[in-house]
């Protein structure tokens, strides 16, 4: 895996950054509208809104790694923490437990507590660089899921909590797979164009400038510090919404849910797909949620095991990264780039790839 710190992001370029979508992103955006009337409810929950989840989730880490060039392994526990709380402080089935507050309450909580969590936990690992930042976010991963576990007076322990399902608004039942859709599609949008628009905001490109010489930073009067650690907040309140958004889907959260694996699987994703864009996070996403969904059947129409289907995810990730550390956007550049240069002379033709 190529080191965050040497990733190249996305420049600052004047006029409106809302000018500056390419054009195959309104066409992904149009396919995403209609894609409720051409495929099943099954896909539609099990893939396309998972893989938007999960997007959101491992956008919070490439904001992180991209931007500001620390890789956690603890996007998945502040996911986790937030679905938590909505649990705890609104309605489950854990009558003894969960407080039944209106959702108007408890989600702008829930989100607050993630924000203070993923403060805590960023401040303690700014203090790391390299491979001593990625240790301290996966110790602090494995706690939280062990404290869940063996937490019965507040996390319910290893049954955790179900039946937390979404609040009924607008006359609309959010429970429905295409209802659900459309509001994780809705979220997954706004943290996209919400991290776009940092990227380019003087916090993000400070946050940048602190990634590529934070000696010179310092020197120029920016706190380096308080930028890695507003990042980290900033990064908690999307993986919050992600969490918030898995549970109501899954209609309960559990140890399970913050598991080591879990945690490996957003860095994964996030690999997959690229480090260097927001949009990298949910190309990953989908491809492991095809992966995950799909790949135990066609094991066991090979003959095989279906319990190996995690082999072929692996596989997959080896794949992927050998070929292009950038990820599949780092393999696309590079299809690009091949064809804009020259066949017989090997030289640039002169037209950027996008």
């Amino acid at each position: 895996m190529a080191d965050a710190t040497s990733i190249n992001t996305l420049p600052a370029q004047p006029g409106n950054w809302f000018d500056r979508v390419p054009p195959a992103y309104w066409v992904l955006g149009l396919v995403l509208l209609v894609a409720p009337a051409f495929v099943s409810p099954f896909i539609l929950g099990e893939v396309f809104s998972r893989a938007l989840i999960l997007g959101m989730i491992a956008l919070s880490l490439m904001f992180l790694g991209g931007y500001g060039g620390m890789v956690s392994l603890a996007q998945m526990a502040f996911a986790g923490f937030a679905g938590y709380m909505v649990a705890v402080f609104g309605s489950s089935a854990v009558v003894e437990i969960s407080q039944g507050w209106p959702w108007w309450l408890v989600i702008p909580l829930a989100l607050i507590l993630t924000v203070i969590f993923s403060v805590a936990i960023g401040w303690l690992a700014v203090r790391t660089e390299g491979i001593y930042t990625i240790m301290i976010t996966l110790a602090i991963a494995a706690a939280f899921f062990y404290f869940t576990r063996q937490n019965y007076d507040i996390f319910n322990g290893f049954q955790g909590f179900n039946s937390v399902e979404p609040p009924r608004l607008f006359g609309v039942d959010w429970r429905g797979n295409y209802a659900f859709y459309f509001l994780t599609l809705f979220w997954a949008v706004v943290c996209y164009a919400v991290v776009l628009y940092v990227s380019q905001a003087p916090f993000g490109l400070a946050l940048q400038g602190v990634r590529d010489n934070p000696r010179r930073m310092a020197a120029l009067g920016y706190n380096v510090t308080a930028h890695r650690v507003a990042a980290y907040a900033f990064a908690g309140v999307i993986a919050g919404l992600g969490g918030i958004l898995s549970t109501w889907q899954l209609s309960q959260i559990s140890p399970g849910t913050v598991s080591i694996g879990a945690a490996i699987d957003i860095l994964v994703i996030a690999v997959v797909g690229g480090l260097r864009h927001p949009i990298g996070a949910f190309i990953g996403a989908f491809v492991f949620v095809l992966l995950e969904t799909f790949a135990k059947d066609f094991l066991i129409t090979l003959g095989m095991a279906g319990e190996r289907f995690q082999l072929v995810i692996g596989l997959g990730f080896l794949l992927i990264v050998f070929f292009s550390p950038d990820g599949l956007l780092g393999l696309w550049d590079k299809f690009k780039a091949s064809r804009n240069r020259d066949p017989l002379t090997g030289e640039d033709k002169g037209e950027r790839p996008l």
